[in-house]
């Protein structure tokens, strides 16, 4: 399984000839040459994480290819067939394995209101938990994509994430908010934290690959 990091929160994860996008959302440059697309996911409603342009290209591409995403999503994306998944749901697409975890969105502050966030697992190896620090109970986590830059994330708070998943590998995403010099002082932090669990930190740029 290969997982390629794009701009921001987007992932594409690619398996056996089939593959699955993950939140391309306004940060993230379109997404071409998706071959054989079984399955698009949607953490949650916010735009960084899904945009009809992007759901419209994919779809295009790949006519009737499923979308799993929380019920929020599914009242934003209005005109789209969405099916809707909650913590606790596993779900087989193809050659992909997803279960899903978490349930509401990390804290940006108390006048905004909380909106639904699904972390998802993928083939019990890939860990990616959108916009929260949902910790995957009972699974020993091969490969986290761990947040680094957001207006709800406190550098401190990351790293006190990635330490209690304490994966086999970690790297960075959610990362387009964030100046040069902040992103990198963020990825030093990320890799003392995955370092102390014995793990290995991959610095990934948009269009770098990881072979899980």
């Amino acid at each position: 399984m290969r997982v390629t990091k794009f701009e921001h929160a987007a992932l594409r994860i690619d398996h056996v000839g089939q593959t699955i996008v993950v939140d391309p959302g306004m940060f993230t440059t379109p997404l071409d040459d998706v071959q054989q697309l079984v399955a698009i996911v949607i953490t949650h409603e916010h735009p960084d994480h899904w945009t009809s342009a992007h759901l419209d290209r994919l779809l295009r591409a790949a006519p009737g290819t499923p979308i799993y995403a929380p019920a929020g999503v599914a009242a934003a994306a209005e005109g789209y067939e969405i099916t809707v998944v909650e913590p606790g749901e596993s779900v087989t697409v193809g050659e992909f394995a997803l279960r899903f975890f978490g349930g509401e969105h990390a804290v940006i502050h108390s006048s905004m209101p909380l909106v639904q966030n699904v972390g998802v697992l993928i083939n019990e190896q890939l860990y990616y938990p959108g916009d929260s620090y949902a910790i995957p109970e009972g699974v020993a986590v091969d490969t986290l994509a761990a947040p680094i830059g957001a207006p709800w994330l406190k550098i401190g708070e990351a790293m006190d994430f990635v330490l209690a998943v304490a994966p086999e590998r970690a790297f960075g995403t959610h990362d387009m908010t964030l100046s040069t010099i902040g992103r990198n002082m963020h990825q030093q932090r990320l890799q003392w934290a995955t370092e102390q669990g014995g793990g290995r930190y991959f610095d990934l740029q948009a269009g770098d690959a990881l072979d899980l």
